[in-house]
Parts: C-alpha cells; sequence; structure tokens
C-alpha cells in the first residue's frame, strides 16, 4: 500500500476594504514602465508605506512590467494590494513561463526576476485561463 499525501487548505473569509487595492491597465510600450512607477509612488505615498519598502517596490514593479511587455500579451494590468503583507501582481495574457536566472556580467537582460527574488518575501507565477499572474510580496513595517 502506498503512501497518500494530503494538503489541508485553510481560508478564512472577510471584506477586503476597496481602499487596499489599486489596479490600472498598461499599454504595452515600454514608457508603461514610467506611468507604473509613478502610480505606484503614489499609491504608496497614499497608504503610508515606508520609504525603503516603497522604493524596493517601485525596482519590482519595474521589472515585472519590462518582463510583461518583454514577454507577455496584452492586456496589461499592475494591481497591488495592501493587506497584511504588500502584494505587486502583473497580469498579462501569454503563456510563457519566468524563468529565475542568473544573468552573466555582460548579459544586457535577464535579471529581472532575480531583482525580484532578493527584494520580495515570496513571489511566484499564477495561472488563470487566460491570463497568468506573476505576484512579489513584502513584508510591511509600521
Amino acid at each position: 500500500m502506498g503512501v497518500h499525501d494530503a494538503a489541508v487548505i485553510v481560508a478564512r473569509a472577510r471584506p477586503f476594504p476597496s481602499d487596499r487595492f489599486a489596479a490600472w491597465p498598461l499599454d504595452p510600450d515600454p514608457a508603461a514602465v514610467a506611468d507604473a512607477r509613478r502610480h505606484t509612488r503614489r499609491q504608496l505615498a497614499a497608504w503610508n508605506v515606508d520609504d525603503e519598502t516603497a522604493y524596493d517596490t517601485q525596482l519590482i514593479v519595474s521589472e515585472l512590467v519590462t518582463n510583461a511587455i518583454r514577454y507577455g500579451s496584452p492586456p496589461l494590468e499592475l494591481r497591488l494590494i495592501h493587506d497584511r503583507t504588500l502584494t505587486c501582481e502583473m497580469r498579462d495574457a501569454g503563456s510563457a513561463v519566468p524563468h529565475l536566472r542568473h544573468a552573466a556580467t555582460v548579459d544586457e537582460g535577464g535579471r529581472g526576476l532575480f531583482i525580484t527574488a532578493q527584494l520580495a518575501q515570496a513571489w511566484g507565477t499564477r495561472f488563470t485561463a487566460p491570463a497568468k499572474t506573476i505576484w512579489a510580496e513584502q513584508t510591511l513595517f509600521d
């Protein structure tokens, strides 16, 4: 007889305040990276997020948006969620799976997810038809 693995998922349903969520559609154009950073900066200031976390979040957003523009497919959407943690989500309609890699010194690209992984507490990919979401979660400091 084989061993069966089991998982228990516990969820707590609670209302999520609308002022703790922000989302912006983005154009599939490199200029959208600056727009995304600007939206992020304003939203984090409104949420009174500390300066270090806000700086790291802007770097994460820059990397996730750049990757979505380069490797994803429209429509593109950036979301920020301010709950117990701060979550950045970049959604696109592409099916390409992102890979964390270590770029060589002479490589011009390939550092986006590595930077994200260094700055975030956790990150990952979630697939839902017909889109994927790359997310990064950061600890919030009071």
